[in-house]
């Protein structure tokens, strides 16, 4: 069985699956219509973003930064494999962002859905930029968000110093 946009001659690791190239195109569409900048700042410097469910888009479930919202976001959805066989993402280096990446899986795995990005501000300098990361991981923390974030299990609880 063949699926659209799938290159023949390629290794298809579950003939009942989509094919990686499938998929990647499947991310890429989604890359285009699933970022949105809230900041209402130009983008300039170091983005903060969350990552969530697109059902519940105010629900983060991530929290990070950077200075490329549209690669980053691919970085995350690349680094999930969705085209692999379902276990443990053995290849995720830090065991700290296994429960992530399991989570994009997940998503994944219900209706083809992947994480919507949403920037939140724009940091002029990368000091600015941590501050502005660990006050909104500390504002889902006091939301009670279930965050992926290795930081979220260090200031439960904590009052931020910031």
């Amino acid at each position: 069985m063949r699926f659209e946009g799938e290159v023949p001659g390629e290794e298809v690791v579950n003939p009942s699956a989509p094919s990686k190239v499938w998929i990647s195109r499947h991310i890429r569409a989604h890359v285009q219509s699933q970022l949105y900048d809230e900041s209402s700042a130009p983008a300039e410097g170091t983005a903060i973003y969350t990552l969530s469910d697109p059902r519940e888009i105010r629900a983060a479930r991530y929290v990070g930064q950077t200075t490329a919202p549209r690669r980053r976001l691919l970085q995350h959805l690349n680094t999930a494999r969705l085209w692999m066989p379902d276990e443990i993402p053995w290849w995720v280096r830090s065991p700290d962002l296994r429960p992530l990446y399991v989570w994009i899986r997940d998503l994944y795995s219900d209706g083809e859905r992947l994480p919507t990005m949403v920037v939140h501000e724009w940091c002029a300098t990368q000091a600015r930029a941590r501050v502005a990361e660990r006050a909104l991981i500390c504002e889902c923390l006091r939301q009670q968000l279930p965050l992926f974030n290795s930081e979220a299990g260090m200031l439960a609880g904590r009052p931020p110093l910031i």
